[in-house]
């Protein structure tokens, strides 16, 4: 049964056309994600949809006693209102109190919200974000509408709302960037492109793929419209004279296609890397300790070495973000020490904007133009591709040179993000730290950040609830667990679920083995930790991704262990072919052109050198550590 339409509705934002003649049905149960690059109306289509705004023309019919609830992008709560307060808001209108008061504590309980009476102006974005869901989720509705309702949650509560959204009887029309998530709930996915709806009955996997063939088709039929204009034209050319009805319908269709427009695209981003060279010392953090009104991390120690992408994982308010600022010299350990080479240079990217300009990091002006924000930063940068300036470097990054001197305050939320994001990579950094990065931008520019970030140089830390983001981008994870407790974890996030999997699993055969067997699972155990230690077969395929807590004892990673079995070998042969390659400059003196390809080849040797010689001075110490514990 339809529940829900739009019908050949119309809206302007200041001078941007969003939709023009734009249809959206809904039926019952439905599942619907809206995508979209950031700008082109996927919030103003949910509040359309919630009657929070009205179509400029067209209409919006809803079914007969259709009851539509709501989660905003950025939830607001009155001022000291507590938490159970927050979550029962709006929902005890004709309900059991007691009933409803028991239900929401029970939900605060399964996502971790466990301090009823605390005030929500007091808490974290997470945390405002989990009350919110519980408000919204309290009683069932025909249509319930989430504007990226992951944003701020961490990975375990984006699961848990996951699996509740599978479940959930009503409609779902839901904005969000986690591809995981869409393609678990959703059942179809609508695009905004162009002011146009176009509506797929899959998930996003088969979005994608049949995306791909509406273009195809689309672009088949525009090089078939070419190809008749052009015998046409070359008709019109030899002068015909429109005397009779079918020479005149040749005229007509002449006309008719040349007046026909082309498929239009949604602009891509394009960016190549820009980075600045890196010496020896990178980054260095030295047994550094960091608490508030509880502890973050404790004597932690790593050395980022130059390739690394890291991830930093865990609940909201375990010390993530803190690290980064340590990292960022903006905030100092308790105890221990942060080292930053004389060649290092940061770039940061916040999850939140600053409202004063005296806040320095992340401070938009609003009154600022879009292309004098990027300017004020740098007027050229020096890419793969050369030098390039900053119009063209926003033109790149989504913004054409008709919105690069509009102002800021006109850009929606993800616009601004993207545009911040680009003011920190146009900063030529060689450390890029990113915190909460996939918040608030569109799929496409998540999809091109990915792939920047394979072919950057430098090393990128960066803190993300976005489980593809993480799988895709980072090789090794550093998951805060509390209590100062830090495990390192080699992969991404299915790698790391998937370790923690395999220890739940083995941690419960153990516990049936007790209880059931006595002594003999004392043995087993016993077995088990001696084949962790020394390796075997399949059991220790599985284990040698594991982490370990930094309170334990240090040892080599399976990666580490690896290298240093054979690095030693690998820079003698380094060595032997730079010798080899200078006694061949020496020799080919006169022949430029085999000079030069024998001197590239040198520097490219010596480089890669210089980099295992890094590695092997970090596993040297690595293993005296190990030695003398």
């Amino acid at each position: 049964m339809n529940i829900l339409t739009l019908e050949h509705i119309k809206k302007n934002y200041t001078e941007r056309m969003l939709f023009d003649d734009a249809s959206f049905f809904l039926q019952e149960g439905e599942k619907v994600g809206v995508i979209g690059i950031n700008g082109t109306g996927k919030s103003t289509l949910l509040k359309i949809i919630t009657g929070e705004q009205e179509p400029d023309e067209g209409r919006v019919v809803y079914a007969s006693h259709v009851v539509v609830r709501s989660l905003p992008q950025t939830p607001v709560f009155a001022p000291d209102m507590t938490v159970l307060e927050g979550a029962l808001s709006g929902n005890t209108e004709h309900e059991d109190v007691g009933t409803i008061t028991a239900r929401a504590k029970q939900m605060l309980q399964e996502l971790g919200v466990t301090e009823y009476d605390q005030k929500v102006d007091f808490l974290s974005g997470g945390q405002r974000k989990r009350v919110a869901l519980v408000q919204v989720l309290l009683k069932e509705a025909d249509i319930l509408v989430m504007d990226e309702p992951t944003n701020h949650l961490d990975s375990v509560t984006s699961q848990w709302l996951e699996d509740y959204l599978k479940n959930y009887k009503g409609a779902l029309v839901l904005v969000t960037h986690d591809r995981y998530f869409l393609d678990s709930v959703t059942n179809r996915i609508v695009e905004i492109d162009q002011g146009k709806l176009f509506s797929y009955d899959t998930n996003y996997a088969g979005f994608l793929e049949l995306k791909a063939g509406r273009e195809a088709m689309e672009d088949a039929a525009e090089r078939k419209r070419r190809s008749i204009l052009r015998v046409e034209l070359e008709w019109v050319k030899r002068g015909a004279r429109a005397r009779s009805t079918k020479q005149k319908a040749r005229l007509e269709r002449y006309e008719e296609l040349k007046n026909r427009k082309a498929p239009v695209r949604d602009r891509s981003v394009e960016l190549s890397s820009v980075s600045t060279r890196m010496g020896r010392t990178t980054v260095e953090l030295h047994h550094v300790s960091k608490a508030y009104d509880r502890k973050l991390f404790e004597d932690f120690s790593y050395i980022f070495l130059k390739g690394d992408r890291i991830g930093f994982i865990g609940e909201n308010g375990c010390g993530k973000t803190t690290m980064m600022k340590l990292i960022m010299g903006m905030v100092q350990p308790d105890s221990g020490e942060v080292v930053i080479g004389q060649t290092v240079k940061l770039g940061y990217y916040s999850q939140e904007f600053e409202n004063t300009p005296e806040a320095g990091i992340a401070y938009m002006d609003p009154a600022s133009r879009v292309i004098d924000y990027i300017r004020d930063t740098a007027e050229y940068v020096q890419t793969k591709d050369g030098r390039i300036s900053a119009s063209a470097m926003l033109e790149r990054f989504l913004f054409p040179p008709q919105e690069q001197y509009s102002r800021i305050e006109k850009l929606s939320g993800g616009e601004k993000k993207r545009l911040n994001l680009l003011r920190v990579l146009m900063e030529a950094p060689n450390v890029l730290i990113l915190d909460e990065p996939t918040n608030d931008l569109d799929i496409r520019t998540l999809t091109i950040l990915e792939d920047y970030l394979d072919q950057f140089d430098g090393i990128v830390i960066v803190v993300s609830h976005d489980r593809y983001f993480l799988d895709r981008i980072v090789k090794r994870l550093f998951v805060f667990e509390g209590d100062g407790r830090i495990r390192q974890f080699e992969g991404g996030y299915s790698d790391y679920v998937l370790v923690c999997s395999m220890e739940e699993a083995e941690r419960k055969a153990a516990g049936e083995a007790a209880g059931t067997f006595g002594r003999k699972a004392g043995a087993a155990v016993s077995e088990g930790a001696n084949r962790e230690e020394g390796g075997n077969g399949a059991d220790d395929d599985g284990r040698k991704r594991r982490g370990r807590t930094h309170d334990s004892k240090i040892k080599f990673t399976y990666q580490e262990q690896k290298d240093w079995d054979s690095i030693e070998q690998v820079i003698a042969k380094l060595e032997q072919e730079i010798g080899q390659l200078e006694r061949g400059i020496a020799q080919n003196a006169r022949d430029f052109v085999k000079l030069n390809e024998l001197t590239v080849r040198k520097e490219q040797a010596e480089s890669q050198l210089e980099e295992r010689m890094e590695r092997w001075m970090y596993l040297s110490e690595k293993h005296e550590a190990i030695q003398n514990q």
